[in-house]
């Protein structure tokens, strides 16, 4: 699909300075343009491939002024960067554009469903599922029993959405996700086995939810495991039983949360984190790659390391941690002097 200048120009608000006919069919990075490519300007540290690249439409903060002749159409806007990624969004819309029932699909009884569905092949509902308008459900989707899913939500290839599960509108899960597995809850018994405890809760996934791939959210034993309206997980995330995210806190790569615990609102949640159960995470709280938290937090801290120590703390003490070979040397040195003193005397 072709767009021209002009017509992305009216899409991102901005103006012209070129041929506004020109056109493009795919997007690049500025050092990769090549004819009919639209790319984007937004780092000063790129300015020099402005004036090489073979992209036929470059976005420009509209500031901007160029210190020699640019070949290429640029658009001018007010945030080069924020008009790219409205513009990757809007071609990933039309990418992702389907709609239609394919076939096979399994539908169970009293499944209901909006307008505009796009049920991908080899998909199986389950009985008593409700589904919004606008939804996208790819190819080899499970879906349980008495799930909810609002509108203008996807679900990519391959994910498995557990009975109860309720999912809000706008939502994205990806390939290989879990929603709704059991929790991890086992009885020890007097002969040293454990026994099964039933997990009848479920999940509830607010609005505007992102869920990467092979993330794993358990259900409640009783009650709700939720995660609130704006968050995003990124892939190989797990979440436990009966935990709660708050609004638009962010997680990285390979986290894992344990049951009960309470996350706030806008946390970010750097990548490995371990987090121990029964705790609470106040809001804003920032926790750097590779932590273990095995205790509460409070609004707005900074914390790093295993076990987490304030951030400043821990930069602080890992200045001495780094220099413990050569102040091991410097014993055994005065070791040996001492030695010889002895011995001498």
């Amino acid at each position: 699909m072709k767009f021209t200048a002009k017509q992305i120009s009216e899409i991102l608000n901005g103006e012209v300075f070129g041929n506004p006919q020109e056109e493009v069919s795919k997007l690049s990075k500025i050092e990769e343009g090549e004819k009919g490519s639209l790319t984007f300007l937004s780092n000063p540290k790129y300015n020099s491939w402005l004036y090489v690249t073979h992209a036929s439409v470059v976005i420009v903060d509209q500031k901007f002024t160029p210190e020699k002749e640019v070949s290429s159409t640029m658009i001018k806007v007010e945030d080069p960067y924020l008009a790219f990624t409205k513009l990757l969004e809007y071609y990933n819309n039309i990418k992702s554009d389907r709609s239609g029932i394919e076939n096979p699909v399994f539908i169970g009884d009293d499944v209901r469903y909006g307008t505009d569905l796009y049920l991908g092949a080899f998909s199986y509902l389950s009985d008593n599922v409700k589904i919004g308008s606008h939804v996208r459900i790819y190819p080899n989707v499970f879906i349980g029993d008495n799930v909810t899913i609002g509108d203008h939500t996807t679900i990519f290839s391959g994910a498995k959405i557990y009975s109860e599960t309720e999912i809000g509108n706008h939502c994205t899960i990806h390939s290989g996700s879990i929603i709704g597995s059991d929790g991890f809850g086992f009885a020890p018994d007097k002969k040293g086995g454990y026994n099964k405890i039933p997990q009848i809760g479920n999940v509830v996934i607010e609005d505007h939810v992102d869920i990467g791939s092979g993330t794993t959210i358990d259900r409640a034993t009783l009650g709700s495991t939720i995660i609130r309206e704006g968050v995003k997980l990124d892939n190989q995330i797990h979440v436990a039983h009966n935990v709660e995210i708050g609004k638009h806190t962010v997680i990285a790569a390979q986290t894992g949360i344990a049951g009960s615990t309470k996350i706030g609102s806008e946390c970010m949640i750097g990548g490995q984190v371990g987090i121990v159960g029964h705790i609470s995470i106040g809001n804003n709280v920032r926790i750097q790659a590779q932590s273990g938290i095995g205790k509460s937090l409070g609004d707005n801290e900074i914390v790093q390391g295993s076990p987490a120590m304030p951030y400043n703390d821990f930069n602080k003490s890992y200045v001495h941690f780094k220099n413990l070979p050569k102040l091991l040397a410097r014993l055994d040195e005065l070791e040996k002097k001492l030695q010889r003193k002895n011995i001498e005397e």
